[in-house]
């Protein structure tokens, strides 16, 4: 019968942090994911709205809706700028959770490989026994059959 892995806590303690991990990588990816779709958005609406204010500069603007418009673009410049630093902010959250991430599962492996050691010489060892049985038996058999004459 094989013995058991000694470090076969670590190993479980080991997976489940690189579990922990994965579910904090992918839940920095979908908040990088959602503050990009936020800029991209902020983006549209801006070249849109500029669009609508050079269409309305051909048609004949006066100059309360001139100045509306432009603080209008102002602030839609301030929100994107802000929000840029937002996701520039959350790509580096990401980065650090992608490089927690590898830790964890170069960690991990290194202790799968130590089990994967252990399994085989704990199969060698078990082939090795059910060899000297089998060699043990066949011995036996042989010198009854030779008692037998």
């Amino acid at each position: 019968m094989p013995k058991p892995f000694s470090l076969q806590a670590v190993l479980d303690l080991m997976q489940n942090r690189s579990d922990e991990a994965t579910q904090r990588l992918a839940r920095l990816i979908a908040t990088e994911r959602d503050a990009q779709g936020k800029l991209d958005l902020l983006e549209q609406y801006r070249d849109d709205y500029s669009e609508r204010f050079r269409r309305a500069v051909q048609e004949g603007l006066r100059q309360p809706e001139w100045r509306n418009y432009q603080e209008f673009l102002c602030r839609l410049d301030q929100a994107i700028s802000e929000q840029l630093q937002a996701v520039r902010r959350q790509q580096a959250h990401t980065a650090a959770g992608q490089a927690a991430w590898q830790q964890q599962r170069t960690r991990l492996q290194a202790f799968d490989a130590l089990f994967e050691r252990h399994r085989a010489s704990e199969a060698k060892l078990e082939g090795r026994q059910e060899q000297k049985e089998q060699d043990e038996f066949a011995a036996r058999r042989k010198y009854d059959r030779q008692d037998d004459h």
